[in-house]
């Protein structure tokens, strides 16, 4: 990995390394990375690329996965969603090769995002990228949130999420330090891990915390309109002027 470390400080490639799953996820999810390398010799490195996968085309980073040659989980890494190999012993060709391979990827599902028309929903909803977790049977199966309201999320995960009436999740709503924890109940799920919680036990204070939040974004949501419509209206008068 020093040879990694040296190829991508000497690209100017700033190096983060992170001791553990959650942080990251946490990095990834939060858009602090452009690049995530994973050396799937270390335990947890499937779930960590699985998760990273989760998250749509425009915000999602290059998956790299570093892995002997002789090792036998290279189709597993890429099912699991690394867009790319590094094979050992890693050499500065192969790296550039994979990083300008990722930032083509990267400029295509931008110029994709950018064409899409956003989806109409009749409930007030607001997307959120952020990392949840699910307990189901003492285990924790993390997912990555798509939009939140009042009463409840959608959110990817990396299996199907099991009907339940009382799933107990906990997220951390972004830019704050709040925990939002609870139950929920599965109103719908589909074989490729997304689903729909309803928010069935919050406690008030995290009710509070969340109406605050969605509050803020609302607010937020509002002045950027009003802002892009004050452009608009500046543009025609100067348009107006120049005839």
């Amino acid at each position: 990995m020093e040879c990694l470390q040296a190829t991508l400080e000497h690209l100017d490639i700033d190096v983060v390394t992170c001791p553990s799953q959650r942080e990251a996820l946490e990095s990834v999810v939060t858009g602090r990375c452009s690049t995530l390398i994973v050396d799937f010799d270390l335990p947890g490195a499937e779930e960590v690329i699985r998760t990273a996968a989760l998250l749509p085309p425009a915000q999602k980073p290059t998956l790299l996965a570093v892995a002997s040659r002789a090792w036998p989980g290279t189709g597993q890494a890429f099912q699991s969603g690394a867009s790319r190999i590094l094979y050992r012993p890693l050499d500065e060709e192969q790296v550039r090769d994979a990083l300008e391979a990722g930032k083509k990827a990267e400029r295509k599902n931008l110029q994709k995002s950018s064409r899409r028309k956003p989806a109409r929903r009749e409930s007030t909803r607001y997307e959120m990228k952020t990392l949840v977790y699910l307990e189901l049977e003492g285990l924790s199966l993390p997912a990555i949130s798509i939009d939140i309201g009042e009463h409840g999320l959608a959110l990817q995960a990396t299996e199907p999420v099991p009907m339940s009436s009382n799933l107990r999740f906990r997220c951390t709503l972004p830019g704050t330090e709040t925990t939002l924890q609870g139950h929920g109940e599965v109103i719908w799920a589909s074989d490729q891990g997304r689903a729909g919680i309803f928010f069935s036990k919050l406690t008030p204070a995290a009710r509070k915390h969340l109406k605050s939040w969605l509050h803020k974004r609302g607010s937020q949501k509002k002045e950027d309109a009003l802002g892009d419509l004050l452009s608009t209206a500046d543009a025609n008068v100067s348009f107006a002027a120049a005839e």
